[in-house]
């Protein structure tokens, strides 16, 4: 997932609890319903730095279940955690107050993209572990959470340049999940893992072919379906792809349906798989040639046909409101980097840009494409040669569709400050029967 950025070998033996409820339920309007009745997820992240454009009292709260406070972060020490200053902490307590008086679950995130980087080490030992497990019930119990959710990238895999890894952190993950689940504490709270669009690495460096025992302990893993193209990828690609099975071989990538065939192959259930959308996109340098290099009809509203999976070049275009200039210095790994931006474009952003109208259709004079393979839609500016791949409320509603139709457990939206008045929001539910499912509730 956009972290603090703008997503094995055979267990060791641990006590695993013989029957592991479901998550907590909460939030659309459901009251007090048991955790052993909820039969869908509908979460999002909280990004915690977002707070000046979205309170937590402002949150959509009787749309969700639950939602997540990103991030902490893991750190050296097995007994402490990151990113929990005194600003952090004032924003978690108003986020939980918030999320219960609305009868929705409130969740806290350990790791994300830069969060991850002692994962490894803290529960790579027996004493470690032991150490890591009581530090995430002092967090439930200081701040009345009601689940943790780990966004560990990845297990047995580099992700960022410094994380630390050993082969061994799959099976060192699980082990540490399975003594967290047995604690008194978290025997009946959520237990969730953000996750990429294949299973945790084995020893070899590959993903696993059984995750099974991952499924006895977490109650959810949230495919984080998003970043699979960006400008580290060879053209202009889709952030959010439901399929790529239909698309030529250089565009099979990864995606929700390689995702869901890849995670259930090894033997995760679906009915416990969410599956993580976007509600931001990545922007490109596009020139005109490359962007209307195509014979496809012109599509409505004055706007014009564009291409599929153009070449773009650099420097990086700037983002919506809230994307900074970087100036050059070092990342969180003590890297060298570049100044620019991260061109991220929220949903929102996309509207405040111009790019599309407040209805989230393309506004008039812009290249626009909806390819419907990987249901994604891409909006070009001709004047400053910019498109961006993004996901709308017709992605939105394919992939609530895919949801229902794949028996998933439901979905969780990065980041729910990236919305336009719940535009997205909506789409998800009503595509998923979010109405029908409470009123079976009931």
């Amino acid at each position: 997932m956009c972290s603090l950025r703008p997503s094995s070998s055979a267990a060791a033996s641990s006590a695993t609890p013989s029957a592991v409820p479901p998550p907590i339920a909460g939030g659309i309007n459901n009251g007090n319903v048991s955790r052993s009745d909820q039969s869908f997820v509908a979460t999002t992240w909280y990004a915690g730095w977002h707070a000046s454009i979205l309170a937590p009292e402002d949150l959509a709260w009787d749309k969700y279940i639950s939602a997540t406070y990103a991030f902490a972060t893991t750190t050296e020490d097995p007994t402490t955690v990151g990113n929990l200053d005194a600003d952090n902490d004032a924003l978690l307590r108003r986020f939980v107050t918030a999320a219960h008086q609305n009868n929705a679950s409130a969740l806290l995130t350990i790791g994300g993209w830069t969060g991850s980087e002692f994962f490894s080490i803290n529960v790579g030992s027996d004493a470690n572990r032991t150490a890591f497990v009581q530090t995430m019930v002092n967090l439930v119990n200081e701040y009345s959470l009601d689940g943790l959710d780990f966004d560990w990238e990845y297990p047995g895999k580099v992700g960022d340049d410094c994380n630390i890894v050993n082969p061994n952190d799959s099976a060192n993950f699980l082990t540490f999940l399975q003594e967290l689940r047995a604690t008194p504490e978290m025997a009946n709270r959520t237990m969730s893992a953000a996750a990429a669009v294949v299973p945790f690495a084995g020893t070899d460096g590959n993903p696993m072919n059984d995750v099974s025992e991952f499924a006895k302990t977490l109650d959810y893993v949230a495919i984080m379906n998003y970043d699979v193209w960006g400008t580290w990828s060879t053209s202009v690609g889709p952030n959010a792809p439901l399929n790529d099975s239909c698309a030529g071989t250089p565009q099979v990538v990864g995606s929700a349906v390689s995702a869901l065939n890849a995670w259930t192959s090894a033997n995760f259930p679906a009915n416990q798989l969410v599956l993580g959308v976007a509600s931001y996109g990545h922007s490109f340098n596009v020139t005109n040639a490359a962007a209307f290099a195509t014979t496809t009809p012109a599509v409505a509203n004055g706007t014009k046909a564009i291409a599929a999976y153009p070449a773009f070049q650099g420097p990086q275009p700037k983002g919506d409101s809230l994307d900074t200039f970087s100036p050059a210095g070092v990342d969180s790994c003590g890297n060298p980097t570049a100044a620019g931006y991260s061109g991220v474009f929220n949903f929102f952003g996309l509207i405040d840009s111009g790019f599309l109208d407040a209805t989230g259709n393309p506004t008039e004079g812009m290249g626009y494409r909806f390819d419907e393979c990987s249901q994604t839609p891409y909006v070009y500016n001709p004047s400053t040669q910019e498109m961006v791949s993004y996901d709308n409320a017709q992605s939105f509603a394919a992939k609530g569709k895919f949801i229902s139709d794949n028996s998933l457990l439901g979905f969780a939206m990065w980041e729910t400050a990236g919305d336009s008045n719940n535009i997205l929001l909506d789409s998800i539910s009503q595509a998923m029967g979010i109405e029908k499912l409470v009123s079976a509730w009931a």
